[in-house]
């Protein structure tokens, strides 16, 4: 399914720099999906046009609570920038 490609949106302060031009928008993806999968799914949960789509996946960082020592969750995220004269609301 489409929707089970999308997950959240990533509020940052790079990720809120980056929408700032009102076309270019960070969401959490599923790890398997493709630059093709996704893009598809985004124009037809949001019923935009789609210019480009970037993915990166995240490291994971080291934490640490008391003496225990874990690591964050990796998760793979993808920068989707809009046609002109579209826009979502979040």
């Amino acid at each position: 399914m489409k929707s089970d490609i999308i997950y959240a949106p990533v509020i940052t302060e790079k990720s809120s720099n980056l929408a700032s031009d009102g076309k270019t928008y960070v969401f959490k993806v599923a790890k398997s999906a493709n630059k093709v999968q996704i893009k598809q799914a985004f124009e037809e949960t949001f019923n935009v046009k789609v210019a480009s789509v970037n993915t990166l996946n995240t490291k994971p960082k080291d934490k640490r609570v008391g003496k225990y020592t874990g690591q964050r969750k990796t998760y793979k995220k993808a920068i989707i920038t809009l046609c002109d004269g579209y826009s979502i609301e979040l």
